[in-house]
């Protein structure tokens, strides 16, 4: 049913935990599937992100998208994870089951919290607009460089 790379996702959480001291944290939560992220940023001296970390609770696909997003954008600059999409994010985990995607819904929200929440301590010139995309609907549910 899941794809052999989200299941590695899933499998390896390499990000899994908490950024102590982080500059941001947030939670949001699938109101419908009760799936709940919290994702944790701490930010470098050039305003990336130095270290981005999950935990969640909910169903493989919630936590194999999560772990993927972790672990693929630690260490990149606020733009990338402002320009990071679902389509980026279903490739990475080998798509996902239609029953399954709010399990990207919620990781993409979640980015969005985040990256609000960082606003106020990245550099001014920062550009952190992410895509918009209104066919996502809003939820809330959240690698290789975790900053460890």
């Amino acid at each position: 049913m899941f794809s052999p790379q989200l299941l590695a996702y899933f499998e390896r959480a390499a990000c899994a935990g908490t950024v102590p001291a982080p500059a941001a944290r947030i939670e949001r939560e699938n109101p419908v599937c009760g799936d709940h992220l919290v994702l944790s940023a701490r930010l470098d001296a050039a305003g990336g992100v130095a270290e981005l970390r999950y935990l969640c609770r909910g169903c493989v696909a919630a936590m194999g998208c999560a772990a993927a997003f972790t672990e693929l954008l630690a260490g990149q600059p606020l733009a990338r994870l402002a320009a990071f999409s679902e389509r980026d994010l279903l490739t990475a985990v080998g798509s996902l089951p239609p029953a399954s995607r709010h399990a990207a819904a919620l990781v993409l929200d979640a980015r969005d919290a985040l990256l609000a929440a960082l606003r106020p301590r990245s550099r001014p010139d920062a550009q952190l607009a992410g895509p918009s995309d209104s066919s996502r609907p809003p939820v809330g549910c959240a690698g290789r460089n975790c900053g460890a």
